[in-house]
């Protein structure tokens, strides 16, 4: 049986509708983005992470009036996102959680040139809460509002607003995610034997301490007690300062006494 003409067609459409899809027609860029590899402190967080600049990697496919954007996707919607055909298509912020993607740090291709101007280029994204009240959020760099993880790649459009290339996208980046305070175990029994015997050694330690402090404190009382020097000497004592004498009075000498006294003198007049 001899076959319609239309059905010798049928494998170039089926390759042709093939091609049809995210990212179809596009110019692949191979590169990958990544978090950054410099030694940065917070580098991912809650709400942020830092991705390397792609510098000298748009070089030969861009023109200066080209515009090249980061896409933010949930990892598992990465694979289905559509790349916008118009400006107007462009995913915005505040439809992440519902759309599960966002366009966001447009940049100019002259930002990310072949020499490295100096400092470290890196990218932060998620850093900019205030961006929601500028034109209802859109093209907004805002801090992200689950763990994710999440993918990225960078989209390159004309200035009509069409897409025209485009890097792969990333490894699934995993924020970081706080504890819930109520599950934190604080019942003494679950500590661990090293922290119940530092807890003892230091208790034991303060006990003696403040034992020693008693006992000096004690003895300091005891001694001012023992040593008074002004309630064990008599006042008429007390008088001549650190010298230490007796009373006496005066008794005139009897007249025998006076006379063998004056007897006794020196015939030459000395006494």
């Amino acid at each position: 049986m001899r076959l319609p003409a239309w059905t010798r067609l049928l494998p170039a459409l089926l390759l042709a509708a093939g091609a049809v899809g995210p990212g179809a027609g596009l110019e692949p860029i191979r590169y990958k983005p990544q978090v950054s590899a410099h030694p940065l402190e917070g580098k991912v967080t809650a709400t942020t992470f830092t991705l390397d600049q792609p510098l000298c990697v748009f070089d030969g496919q861009v023109v200066s009036t080209d515009a090249i954007w980061l896409v933010v996707a949930f990892s598992n919607a990465s694979r289905d996102f559509q790349n916008p055909t118009t400006t107007a298509s462009i995913p915005a912020y505040p439809r992440l959680l519902t759309d599960y993607s966002y366009m966001t740090l447009k940049g100019s291709p002259d930002l990310y040139p072949c020499a490295e101007a100096g400092g470290l280029a890196v990218l932060r994204v998620g850093t900019d809460p205030g961006c929601l009240q500028d034109r209802g959020g859109r093209y907004c760099n805002a801090p992200l509002p689950a763990p994710g993880p999440y993918r990225t790649k960078f989209l390159v459009m004309d200035e009509a607003g069409r897409p025209k290339a485009e890097t792969q996208w990333s490894d699934p980046i995993t924020l970081k995610q706080g504890r819930d305070p109520s599950s934190v175990d604080t019942w003494p029994g679950r500590c661990s034997g090293s922290m119940v015997i530092i807890t003892a050694v230091l208790s034991v330690l303060a006990g003696l301490l403040l034992l020693g402090l008693l006992t000096a404190v004690a003895g300091a009382c005891t001694a001012s007690s023992l040593w008074r020097p002004e309630e064990a000497m008599p006042r008429e004592q007390l008088r001549l300062g650190s010298f230490l004498a007796k009373r006496y009075s005066p008794h005139p000498l009897p007249p025998e006494r006076a006379r063998v006294l004056s007897a006794t003198r020196d015939p030459y007049g000395g006494h």
